[in-house]
């Protein structure tokens, strides 16, 4: 290797990894995670639990509008979080609103400050980038601040903001880089102008009037607080909202929010957003129904079209890493192991896998207990709950009614519980106030197998939402009005 320095001509990268490994036997580090999100933070902290040598990498590459964050992925920066919080602002604007109802004596109109709840939102985030910084100290997990590439399966080059390389070598790596926001390249003014829920939740000032398109739950649950803290709010859909979701709860999503104030423009797609000398958007779309051009103006134009996954430069293919080649997500097998290895995947990034918080969690943290604890424990994907927070929530476990007619036949299925039997739950779906909290306790219950005759032979909780569930009798084969009249 001496030689080699002395000609003027240092080794490759990857050859020089290769050789320091022959010469001390070892790499540096038992397990390195590149990508400090919900996922590889779980994993990287659950194996230093067991004694190992632990680094991770992490680095957010800004957004098209320049912007940035901390330590924790997208849930505690630019997703989960900041939308829960904003979300309880508009529940709380609309709770002011009731209060006079109630014998509360409260001005109206009542008016939001943007600038007041960002600060505190995007306060409380950094309060989490810490904490996960403090944790990894207190855990001797090695923290990079580096976007890293693969020189080789064992081998993760990076550089610095200063320009420094730094490799490390590791004998196991998970990928956990999870996705971001795709742009809509192709439609003229997109990139230039437009936004992403990578900003929308570090903006100091007020969006002011917006356009969100899509028909994503992004994009329904931010057009939602949007609508209830006070701004003049559209939502543009192509097709259905909410794909993938039973589709009889999303057009109730779709309806109270137009009822709440969300204007939707259906069937519609932009093809050009331009900057007007008032520095407002002037946005030019299709109305396929009406086979029309049309064109509003907005302060602010947010894509909420679909995630991609954050792969462009980790250097996949020259360590072999397969992906699928539609979504260009990782191809993992039950064990969360890529096609090369010693490398593994967890998160937003794996292909067919929920693009949830608490799976991304639960995976990474199992990952490392097979690789470090001596356990065989696989991760099961199988009723997964989950909640969109739109104005009036909507939670679902299990299957949605049109997937358990395709798995099982219409004859067969009877409020997404089997017909014949025990009448065994498939899917369970919950549109009202706190649905995420109803939703995670009858979780449990389809977990382990649940019946339609065990659930009706659950007492509720009354006065409550959730007891409604336990009083489920009219079915839409019955044909009988469903409306509830009484206690």
């Amino acid at each position: 290797m001496a030689a080699l320095w002395r000609r003027g001509r240092p080794p490759p990268v990857s050859g020089l990894c290769r050789t320091l490994r022959a010469l001390s036997g070892k790499n540096e580090y038992d397990l390195l995670v590149v990508g400090g999100g919900s996922g590889g933070l779980a994993c990287a902290k659950e194996a230093a639990q067991f004694g190992r040598k632990v680094a991770v990498l992490d680095y957010v590459e800004p957004s098209p509008r320049g912007t940035t964050w901390g330590l924790g992925g997208t849930c505690v920066n630019v997703g989960c979080i900041p939308k829960k919080l904003m979300h309880q602002a508009a529940l709380l604007g609309s709770a002011l609103k009731d209060a006079q109802h109630y014998g509360w004596n409260i001005s109206q109109p009542v008016h939001h400050t943007w600038s007041a709840m960002a600060q505190g939102v995007q306060n409380y985030v950094k309060s989490l980038n810490w904490g996960h910084r403090v944790q990894l100290q207190d855990k001797k997990v090695k923290y990079f601040n580096i976007k890293g590439s693969f020189s080789d399966p064992h081998t993760v080059r990076g550089l610095t903001k200063a320009g420094k390389e730094t490799i490390v070598t590791a004998d196991n790596i998970v990928i956990a880089t999870g996705g971001r926001p795709k742009y809509p390249t192709h439609i003229a003014g997109a990139l230039e102008h437009g936004i992403t829920s990578d900003d929308l939740f570090w903006l100091k000032e007020s969006p002011g009037k917006t356009l969100v398109v899509g028909a994503s739950y992004v994009s329904l649950e931010c057009a939602g607080f949007l609508t209830g803290i006070g701004l003049d709010t559209t939502v543009m859909m192509r097709s259905i909202p909410l794909r993938g979701f039973d589709q009889q709860m999303a057009s109730l999503v779709t309806e109270h929010m137009e009822s709440y104030g969300t204007k939707f423009l259906k069937r519609c797609f932009p093809t050009k957003v331009e900057k007007l000398k008032s520095n407002r958007l002037q946005v030019t779309w299709r109305n396929a129904d009406l086979n029309t051009e049309e064109t509003d103006s907005f302060d602010t134009v947010m894509w909420a079209i679909g995630r991609v996954p954050d792969t462009k430069t980790l250097n996949l293919e020259t360590v072999g890493v397969k992906t699928d080649s539609e979504t260009g997500k990782i191809i993992v097998d039950a064990s969360e192991a890529t096609s090369v290895p010693h490398i593994y995947a967890v998160g937003d990034i794996t292909e067919g896998r929920p693009e949830l918080t608490p799976t991304a969690i639960a995976a990474g943290k199992l990952l490392a207990q097979r690789l470090f604890g001596q356990s065989s424990e696989l991760m099961d994907y199988d009723n997964v709950p989950t909640t969109v927070f739109t104005p009036l929530e909507y939670g679902c476990v299990g299957l949605s009614e049109e997937a358990a007619v395709q798995c099982h036949g219409s004859d067969n299925i009877e409020m997404v519980c089997l017909r014949e039997r025990e009448q065994r739950i498939l899917g369970l779906h919950f549109i009202g106030p706190n649905a995420g909290e109803v939703i995670q306790g009858f979780a449990l219950g389809i977990k382990c197998g649940a019946t339609y005759p065990q659930l009706m032979k659950t007492v509720g909780i009354h006065p409550t939402c959730a007891e409604e569930v336990t009083k489920l009798h009219i079915t839409k084969r019955s044909g009988l009005d469903a409306t509830v009249t009484g206690c």
